[in-house]
């Protein structure tokens, strides 16, 4: 049984690459969130708009596949 990930250097290299994901990927969605014409959380959580909703789980799938293949190299 092979426990090279239990190394430090490799287990602390994970912990930062899956912060500097979660931190581009939250960057990302509030910049597509300022530049959207509307609220989004007023839009998806108050008025119910399901398709928004949809959309916008949609392009976050897809940022967070960019952002994934991008920190993986």
């Amino acid at each position: 049984m092979n426990l090279d990930w239990l190394r430090p250097a490799a287990f602390f290299g994970s912990i930062l690459y899956a912060l500097i994901g979660v931190l581009m990927f939250w960057l990302s969605f509030l910049i597509i969130d300022k530049i959207t014409p509307y609220d989004l959380w007023e839009e998806i959580v108050e008025k119910q708009n399901v398709a928004l909703g949809i959309v916008v789980g949609a392009m976050a799938l897809g940022i967070s596949i960019i952002v994934a293949a991008a920190v993986h190299g």
